[in-house]
């Protein structure tokens, strides 16, 4: 069997003594189970480790597989130099992974490396690992910003070309659960934070991995988690696997959630049908686009046809006479989002109205965010079908005084200097939790300096159309 276990661990950097100096003990659940996940590593006895860390090397669109024969790191950057890890790595199943992800088409290899230093998440592992296993060699990969079918693929790879090798994996999910546990925690409090780590920790102890795959992008981009991409790579591994799974321990005593667990392979692996949880969760993301398609308003509706028209036809269409006279007969400023697979995908909009109704001005901003957002290529036809779509219709915005007059979740901002520079943010966006953070991202925007620069702030809501 090449994937012989699979394995999640949080990295807290206190979890090493030289770092915690005491704090540790605080969770010492965790570190139990770590010892646990430890020693079931070694009886398993595999040939190599593969770590997939949020704190290796990360790109947008880009799996990175850490090259070379050897690499060192420590924890100088938490003020313990002292604290250090070697480790060899497995280079040659390295590059056939590299390899074979370029054979699929896979956006993966070993080029474009920052720094060649384990990261703490590997470290934290083999903090763990390696007094058992000093000699197991290592494979380390980053993830991406890709959707979570692209990381199945990435993990379903390592599965297959671990096998082609001969080799005997351990994969070694790195990954801590939400941030947003406690008002009092380093990074304050979110409902969805919870709400998160209770999914995960109940998907991780009765097995179901297409659930972590199919979870909504809105929740764990409020949760603020890092560890959830290193899930998904994890369940490509074990691609048409039974597995028993157990969650061995969950904690979140600091306001970060750390929860440990086991998957163990049964049966022959990369056999069973019934566990191809990549189908089976392209036929659930796909009935929920239905869906949603079936159920969209007016609004969503005009974008949407606006956008395919014009990228399948290449024209522009004219808004049709049978809508509400909300769309037909006023003007108003409007953005239009595109997302997919959770991911944003464009988003253009106007602040005030610039066009004769507020139908002509979705149509033209749809347009817009599908082809012209200079941080995305245009949308391919290929794409359209996937997009999901919001619209939000602004109010004239309104100056304000200062930012106490603001409310991250009720009011967008622009944040705009004389000489012409202005940055907007919409109200109630995924991972924006304080008025600061939407200033300091619209300022931003703006190329304006919030310590330097005299400018001025306009607030203004939103209705939006899903």
């Amino acid at each position: 069997m090449a994937v012989c276990g699979a394995f999640v661990l949080p990295h807290p950097p206190l979890i090493i003594p030289q770092v915690g100096r005491g704090r540790e003990r605080g969770i010492q659940a965790t570190i139990d189970a770590c010892e646990e996940v430890a020693r079931r590593i070694a009886e398993l006895a595999p040939t190599t480790m593969v770590v997939s860390s949020p704190h290796a090397t990360l790109y947008q669109d880009y799996f990175h597989i850490s090259p070379g024969a050897h690499a060192r790191g420590s924890f100088a950057n938490f003020g313990v130099p002292q604290a250090s890890y070697e480790v060899d790595y497995d280079a040659e199943l390295a590059n056939a992974i590299a390899g074979a992800c370029d054979d699929e088409g896979i956006a993966a290899g070993t080029d474009y490396e920052r720094d060649p230093r384990l990261d703490h998440g590997t470290m934290i592992a083999l903090h763990f690992v390696q007094p058992h296993l000093p000699k197991l060699k290592v494979v380390r990969i980053g993830l991406s910003g890709l959707s979570p079918a692209e990381h199945y693929k990435m993990g379903r790879v390592v599965q297959q070309v671990s096998q082609r090798l001969g080799r005997r994996v351990v994969w070694l999910a790195s990954g801590d659960l939400s941030h947003k546990l406690l008002e009092d925690g380093p990074y304050g409090f979110a409902p969805e934070g919870p709400m998160f780590d209770e999914r995960v920790t109940a998907d991780l102890g009765r097995g179901d991995l297409v659930d972590l795959l199919a979870m909504d992008s809105s929740l764990y981009e409020r949760a603020a988690e890092c560890g959830l991409r290193s899930f998904w790579m994890m369940t490509g591994a074990l691609h048409k696997t039974v597995v028993r799974s157990e969650l061995l321990s969950y904690e979140g005593p600091f306001g970060v959630g750390y929860g440990v667990a086991a998957l163990m392979p049964v049966g022959e692996e990369g056999t069973d049908s019934s566990c191809d949880r990549l189908a089976t969760y392209l036929e659930r993301r796909d009935s929920d686009l239905r869906n949603r398609k079936e159920h969209e308003d007016a609004h969503v509706r005009l974008a949407r046809a606006a956008l395919e028209a014009y990228v399948l036809e290449g024209r522009r269409i004219r808004p049709p006479h049978d809508l509400p006279s909300e769309l037909a007969e006023t003007r108003a400023g409007c953005f239009v989002s595109l997302k997919k697979d959770g991911a944003l995908r464009g988003c253009i909009g106007t602040i005030m109205p610039t066009r004769a109704s507020l139908a002509e001005e979705i149509c033209a901003n749809a347009i817009s965010a599908g082809t012209r957002d200079p941080r995305f290529s245009p949308v391919r036809a290929s794409e359209l079908d996937d997009l999901v779509y919001d619209v939000d219709v602004l109010t004239t915005p309104e100056r304000i005084a200062s930012a106490k007059e603001l409310d991250v979740g009720r009011y967008g901002v622009i944040v705009s200097t004389r000489d012409g520079r202005r940055g907007l943010l919409l109200p109630d966006l995924d991972g924006v939790d304080s008025v600061e953070e939407q200033l300091r991202i619209a300022a931003q925007k703006g190329r304006i300096d919030l310590d330097f620069d005299d400018y001025q702030l306009e607030r203004f809501e939103v209705v939006r159309h899903l």
